[in-house]
């Protein structure tokens, strides 16, 4: 399959509304139901979202369109958001998202005029040379990702009280 940006951006605009209108107004037995000790739930994968929005797509981004392959970019701490306040609400936290979402699509859009961009490349510091087009391709299903998590981990919440019917779901199978 040939990346198209369009169709990434597509993808990356439509995230934040989807997770909004999933998870806005839940009650807090879905937002902190969880997989077990060590996992996310879904006010975690927001969190983790925002992080990402903030200090790895769009600054790795202009790190390789400034640096190319002159320096490694750094490193992106994917656990930092647990360290973060738990204390605002999940209609904060998605409004949040948004709003970073929205700046960083339109930064995207910017900073990517021409086709040719997104075959430059950059030094990652655990899987060396990477393009442009892998980045955007990986921020996307990034994307696509946290949402089947969310789903999976929401799912789980009620698994013991479906009964036999677990047979027929297939998120609940392992």
């Amino acid at each position: 399959m040939e990346f198209k940006l369009k169709e990434a951006i597509e993808i990356l605009e439509r995230t934040p509304q989807s997770l909004e209108y999933f998870l806005a107004g839940l009650s807090a037995g879905w937002l902190q139901c969880n997989e077990g000790e060590g996992t996310w739930n879904a006010t975690d994968v927001i969190e983790h979202l925002i992080e990402g929005e903030k200090t790895n797509w769009i600054p790795r981004l202009q790190f390789i369109l400034k640096e190319g392959e002159s320096k490694t970019f750094p490193p992106f701490d994917r656990f930092s958001h647990l360290n973060e306040s738990k204390e605002r609400g999940i209609e904060q936290k998605l409004l949040e998202f948004k709003t970073v979402r929205r700046q960083n699509v339109w930064k995207l859009k910017e900073l990517i005029s021409q086709d040719e961009m997104l075959e430059l490349t950059g030094i990652h510091p655990a899987f060396g040379s990477v393009k442009v087009s892998e980045l955007i391709t990986t921020w996307a299903v990034h994307d696509l990702t946290h949402i089947a998590q969310i789903v999976r981990v929401m799912a789980e919440r009620y698994r013991a009280d479906v009964g036999p019917w677990k047979e027929y779901l297939g998120i609940l199978k392992k």
